[in-house]
């Protein structure tokens, strides 16, 4: 897909915008100052693969942990800050790699400049974000709770940082309603070159938060919109780091094994489910970009996966493999997910 062509920005090298490959956000739910706790839960989203971690920075207790936790781990940390520019400058002062703050709601137009002036001296994006559900009163008033309203709320911040001389901005624009964030984010994405973040907010508890957030921000990515993800659910923060990497997979953003299976039929006269669940365990944590499939039956299943590097198809007590659609070996179905597996690994490690 053609993605839209945004500025670059860097979060402690990590490149958001520019056709880079899109990184996986999440945001910690501790208490930020308790730095042990918080410490912890940025470890566990660093395992699971997230690649940059906000912080919510509501009050001075938590601002006076920022040291301690920046020199507690290497992942690049963002803080999230509402109307207290003196938070900000304390998140700059403590090495913090990314502020998210909306210069409207701090205050005068000094603070603003205090605030840019810092961050552009240590190389420190400024991330605007603006949800449907919380607009000034003035764009409220003249555009509702609207996607042109949004756009206006976002690049009102924008101008004030621009004034500033400020320019390495990313925007995210974000509803609970799926429609409307990228009906929102596809007009911001014609408005200005800035880096789109994308999410779903509020999208809900994992189930259906999940849903709402493919919905969304798969729309957009496939429209080639969005630099940057964050899957939000009401869980584990992990959860949301697992949603986003699932959902970049499944459209060919991110790279790994692509796995596909079918879904079957009546046709099917193995333990299809089984065997694609053993497959997909096997593989689901290696680098290696090549699609496999799992089909249910002979009759069609090659045909339908040729498109695939590697596959299966099983019949009642025999199976086969395939390697691009063409068959290279018969083995007794209950032993078609190790065999498959072998043979990927010989070819890969």
């Amino acid at each position: 897909m053609n993605r839209k062509d945004t500025k670059t920005i860097y979060v402690r090298g990590v490149p958001i915008g520019g056709g880079h490959p899109i990184p996986v956000q999440s945001m910690t739910n501790t208490h930020t100052e308790d730095v042990e706790a918080t410490l912890e839960q940025i470890r566990r989203l660093e395992e699971a693969g997230c690649q940059i971690v906000r912080l919510a920075v509501p009050h001075l207790l938590a601002a006076r942990a920022l040291k301690d936790i920046r020199r507690g781990t290497d992942m690049p940390l963002v803080a999230d800050i509402h109307f207290d520019y003196k938070l900000a400058l304390a998140a700059v002062e403590a090495g913090f790699d990314k502020i998210r703050i909306n210069p409207g709601n701090i205050g005068s137009p000094q603070r603003v400049k205090a605030v840019a002036d810092a961050c552009r001296e240590r190389g420190i994006p400024i991330r605007i974000g603006v949800n449907g559900g919380s607009l000034e009163k003035e764009i409220l008033e003249r555009y509702g709770w609207s996607a042109e309203g949004m756009c206006r709320s976002a690049l009102r911040h924008a101008g004030m940082l621009e004034q500033c001389g400020f320019h390495d901005i990313c925007i995210s624009l974000k509803a609970s309603d799926p429609a409307l964030t990228v009906e929102a984010n596809r007009r911001m994405s014609e408005l200005c070159d800035y880096p789109l973040h994308v999410g779903v907010t509020e999208a809900g508890t994992t189930e259906l938060g999940v849903l709402r957030s493919a919905a969304g921000i798969g729309s957009l990515l496939l429209d080639g919109i969005g630099d940057t993800i964050r899957v939000s659910l009401t869980d584990d923060p992990v959860e949301e780091v697992k949603a986003g990497i699932k959902l970049l997979k499944a459209l060919n953003l991110r790279g790994g094994v692509h796995f596909v299976s079918c879904p079957s039929c009546g046709r099917t006269e193995y333990d299809l489910f089984g065997t694609a669940r053993a497959v997909e365990q096997r593989l689901k944590d290696k680098n290696w970009d090549i699609t496999v499939a799992v089909m249910g039956c002979v009759v069609n299943g090659p045909g339908e996966a040729s498109h695939a590097d590697y596959g299966i198809a099983g019949g009642k007590k025999e199976g086969v493999i395939f390697k691009k659609g063409v068959p290279v070996a018969r083995v007794a179905v209950a032993e078609l997910a190790e065999h498959l597996v072998a043979l990927i690994e010989s070819e890969n490690s």
